[in-house]
């Protein structure tokens, strides 16, 4: 029997998000599965995993937007800005005050340039930082623009402090700790991080690795997918007839008449019978929504 969906699974720490994906597709028999973000081994919480077909649509999963948990250690700076690095600096907290640190916050919130550490899996001249980085070779990543939507102070008992952050693709919650703490001017690093949210797919619903096996014993396990247009549905639909549903699966760019859906960049299509069958992309040239890609669920 073919898989198709999404599996919401808590990470437990220590894992990384390939083992995660390994030990489901060894459960599963099922060749095509992935994740919908990766999350460092100390990171906890949401990790979506995809199976069959869902892994055509993870792509938009991961330009969602996502929300952390994070605990911070103010006063010690490591190389990896989390707590698997190596301890570089120490510093007192003299003058950081519960009021230092909300002001400090406020200027993350928006549109910012971040800096990704070096110990991550981004390619620097063809190779991973982190490899690079362990090798002693000096790197200088770019900065990127990220979009923080929200940033709010949960708990400060100093040198900790807890903070909840809402944000768009590719932010390193590692970086946003390091450079608050440089901020302050006494330094900091992540010591604990956990994935409330990941697009659709929250921390209340994620489902713990005893609670996973205990569903494939009892052959229970299908019953917890989730569709593979879930990660999809904050977006405009539309339901079309018999031969535009056709035209779809042919490949052929359509007109959905005027009026009838705004022109957004994707949206989802269903067929006749609530079928999800198609996403569908705008292209402004000619007004036409060509077929990005088409699904046989």
């Amino acid at each position: 029997m073919r898989i198709d969906g999404f599996l919401n699974v808590n990470k437990p720490e220590g894992k990384t998000s390939f083992s995660i994906v390994a030990w489901l597709k060894f459960l599963a028999g099922e060749k095509h599965v992935g994740h919908g973000g990766t999350l460092d081994p100390i990171a906890t919480g949401v990790l979506p995993i995809c199976f069959g077909q869902g892994t055509r649509v993870v792509q938009f999963l991961t330009n969602d937007s996502k929300a952390y948990l994070a605990k911070i250690e103010l006063g010690v700076v490591t190389d990896t800005f989390d707590s698997e690095g190596k301890i570089i600096q120490r510093e007192d907290l003299r003058g950081v005050t519960v009021a230092r640190v909300e002001q400090a916050l406020t200027t993350f919130q928006g549109s910012i340039e971040q800096v990704p550490p070096v110990y991550s899996a981004l390619k620097y001249r063809g190779r991973r930082s982190y490899e690079l980085a362990r090798a002693g070779v000096p790197i200088k990543l770019k900065p990127r623009k990220v979009e923080i939507t929200n940033i709010e102070l949960i708990d400060c008992q100093l040198p900790l402090i807890m903070i909840k952050v809402e944000c768009g693709k590719g932010t390193y919650i590692r970086s946003l700790a390091h450079d608050l703490g440089q901020y302050l001017g006494c330094g900091a690093y992540l010591k604990n991080l956990v994935r409330l949210r990941c697009g659709p797919f929250l921390i209340e619903d994620a489902l713990s690795e005893s609670q996973i096996e205990d569903a494939f014993r009892q052959d229970t396990w299908r019953e917890l997918l989730y569709s593979v247009d879930s990660p999809l549905l904050g977006w405009r639909a539309v339901i079309v007839d018999g031969r535009n549903e056709l035209a779809i699966r042919n490949g052929r760019s359509l007109s959905l008449g005027e009026g009838q859906l705004p022109p957004e960049e994707y949206c989802r299509a269903y067929g006749p019978d609530g079928r999800f069958i198609a996403v569908l992309r705008f292209f402004s040239n000619n007004g036409l929504w060509h077929p990005e890609k088409v699904f046989s669920l």
